[in-house]
């Protein structure tokens, strides 16, 4: 596991140019906050926004959750200086929009660490066809990679595909960036559902997302946040079939044999290891809860 291993199981978008969401963000039971700078803000309210973010920030009141700003395509107007801006604030990781290529990583944490913030991780957005065709290259890319996040409204209009509630149109996009990233390490996040009143398909993309291996999806709203986090949370037979699997082949190594059966399925050496993992996970999670 990375040192950037911790729950995303929700990452909320926050507008930047509201103070009202700002705050209320830190009441909310999310493991993630993206304070958001970029598309879905006016031209006019860019700098209005940043300002909000940077002492929202500073001001702290977040508790154990992520707070992850996410600034605008170093190629816009407003990218330099959002970077520069908020390099050495207090946030826990920066998110990059447009992300295609080793090329781009590099730039953003060139970015980064021009602005006094060569001491955090990075976030990268996927969200074109060409990244996610390029997905393991931009995986590879750094070690700072905190995150791999798909933004997967934008993909789907550059795929021209249609919104269906099993998401078939990008299943295999989803597939293949989780791949990538899992390849080299790296936490990957499902991107958002901008049906807000279908809340039975949000929850649907929540469970297929977990299934396929997912950390955790992006949300805009919060009273998604419910669905999310409980899809990704680990269930009590899950955490007792992992402390069954471990006790079980350490048993079984005590013994000289190197592998064991445990209700009729094989247990072998990397099944501890994702075992361990998800009794982590948890640990991470009841410390997170507990400090909101």
């Amino acid at each position: 596991m990375t040192p950037y291993f911790r729950p995303r199981r929700s990452m909320l978008y926050v507008p930047g140019c509201s103070t009202r969401y700002l705050h209320k963000a830190r009441t909310l039971k999310v493991d993630s906050v993206i304070l958001d700078l970029g598309d879905p803000i006016l031209v006019a309210a860019k700098e209005e926004s940043r300002r909000n973010v940077v002492d929202a920030v500073l001001s702290g009141g977040y508790g154990r959750r992520e707070v992850v700003v996410r600034v605008n395509d170093l190629d816009s107007p407003w990218g330099p200086d959002d970077v520069k801006a908020v390099a050495r604030s207090g946030a826990d990781a920066i998110l990059f929009p447009n992300i295609e290529s080793t090329k781009d990583v590099q730039r953003a944490l060139s970015a980064l660490d021009a602005a006094g913030g060569s001491h955090l991780p990075i976030m990268v957005m996927i969200e074109s066809p060409i990244a996610v065709l390029r997905a393991e290259e931009i995986a590879a890319a750094s070690d700072r990679i905190a995150c791999i996040v798909m933004a997967t409204s934008d993909l789907l209009n550059q795929l021209h595909g249609r919104r269906t509630p099993d998401r078939v149109a990008i299943v295999h996009s989803l597939a293949h960036v989780l791949l990538a990233g899992r390849a080299y390490d790296r936490s990957v996040v499902d991107g958002i559902s901008t049906d807000l009143k279908d809340m039975q398909s949000f929850e649907y993309a929540c469970r297929l997302a977990r299934d396929l291996g997912f950390d955790g999806k992006s949300l805009v709203h919060p009273f998604q946040l419910p669905y999310c986090n409980d899809a990704f949370t680990p269930k009590p037979h899950d955490l007792a079939a992992s402390l069954e699997v471990i006790e079980a082949l350490d048993h079984a190594h005590a013994e000289g044999r190197g592998t064991v059966v445990v209700n009729g399925r094989l247990v072998e050496s990397h099944h501890v290891k994702a075992a361990k993992r998800m009794l982590a996970l948890n640990d991470m999670i009841q410390q997170l809860e507990a400090g909101q």
